[in-house]
């Protein structure tokens, strides 16, 4: 019997469902009702009707990522992780990913796309994908969706970023040893929880180095642009930054730091290459762990939604080879701090802690939760920028 409900129409790529039938012989009125089915997979009949296509194989799993798998920085990180998941289970999966998708109505469908040619699983690595994450989880529920840095969770929809602002705080001491002026530049993309309590933490750890240094913002308003990236950097060192650090995807404000003879903090990625002599260190993500424990969960029916906060102790945070020119105390002061924060003794976000404008926002003796970092929306005393963008 012929199943139109079961067919997807595919947006994007040369995908393609494929019909299997049976090596005995059948009669022409069966022949017929076959070619109407192949008829109606062609023309997408039934499409959007909530069912994953059927497992044939290996088990497939699928990454969405917001730039080039290849960028330098976070979605190379990803792409690691994923590598490193097909390399672990090997022949029992097949893994791909779509790059360079925009944050808009195009994530619905290659999230169509993805589940029409068979994925099981579809991690999602962009903030700005979480809405097409949310609805495409109702409209598969047979489907396991896993969304980075989100704040959604379903029966299928599960959440997963790390305490990246750890190792950013470790890399901020870097930055914060490295300064003579006392100001260092920190290219930021949008003005977003995850975005500002980065921010701080860069802030805080440069303060703990050089005390009374201030930590100026350009906001470029988009998390991977070579262009805007480098031209931030231009302004903030000709504003009097002679550090700079950074929160966006690629190693543009790196190359253009190297260019001039400015230190530079990466993020998301060791970019060392792009920068050899001025290159620090960066706060660092290892996914390739997590994503072969997700996919094999899901292939042998343990998978669970929840939400994951992965850290340095758990080894999904980690910082980069330091460059160069970071001398032997600044890196026994960041070990002595990162060992504190593995074993709990030290927390970048405990009071007291100031806002810009010297009010108190939190009281000596308390510490910053997880839910309220993801909620964060004001910057620590010291930062030079805005909140809003």
């Amino acid at each position: 019997m012929c199943r139109l409900a079961g067919v997807f129409f595919v947006f994007k790529g040369a995908s393609r469902k494929v019909l299997r039938v049976t090596r005995a012989r059948r009669g022409v009125l069966v022949g017929f009702v076959l070619t109407l089915c192949g008829v109606a997979a062609v023309l997408g009949f039934g499409a959007g009707s909530g069912k994953a296509a059927p497992a044939a194989g290996p088990f497939k799993a699928a990454f969405i990522y917001v730039g080039p798998h290849n960028d330098g920085g976070w979605s190379q990180a990803h792409d690691d992780g994923r590598v490193y998941a097909q390399k672990a289970l090997g022949a029992k999966i097949v893994t791909t990913y779509k790059e360079k998708v925009p944050e808009g109505p195009q994530v619905a469908q290659v999230i169509d796309s993805l589940v029409s040619d068979g994925n099981k699983i579809i991690f999602a690595t962009s903030f700005g994908f979480q809405t097409a994450m949310a609805a495409a989880a109702k409209k598969y529920p047979d489907v396991k969706f896993e969304m980075a840095t989100g704040t959604a969770q379903s029966s299928n929809m599960a959440e997963y970023f790390g305490a990246g602002e750890d190792a950013i705080y470790l890399s901020g001491i870097a930055a914060g040893a490295a300064t003579k002026s006392g100001t260092v530049g920190y290219v930021v993309p949008f003005p977003i929880p995850e975005v500002i309590r980065h921010a701080n933490a860069f802030a805080l750890g440069v303060q703990t180095a050089h005390p009374g240094a201030k930590v100026k913002l350009v906001w470029t308003n988009s998390w991977f642009d070579l262009a805007k990236e480098k031209q931030a950097a231009e302004s903030l060192h000709a504003a009097g930054a002679d550090v700079i650090g950074q929160n966006v995807d690629s190693p543009s404000a790196g190359q253009y730091a190297e260019s001039v003879g400015v230190p530079w903090v990466g993020y998301d990625s060791n970019a060392m290459k792009f920068a050899p002599k001025e290159w620090l260190t960066a706060a660092t993500y290892n996914w390739g762990p997590y994503y072969a424990k997700r996919i094999q969960a899901a292939m042998d029916g343990t998978w669970k939604t929840g939400f994951y906060y992965g850290n340095m102790k758990d080894g999904l945070i980690k910082l980069a080879p330091f460059g160069p020119s970071v001398s032997a105390k600044t890196k026994a002061t960041i070990a002595s701090k990162m060992a504190a924060l593995k074993a709990g003794t030290f927390y970048e976000f405990a009071g007291p802690l100031y806002d810009q404008s010297g009010k108190l926002r939190l009281a000596k003796g308390k510490k910053l939760t997880v839910p309220q970092l993801y909620a964060m929306n004001w910057l620590v005393k010291g930062v030079v920028g805005s909140a809003k963008g």
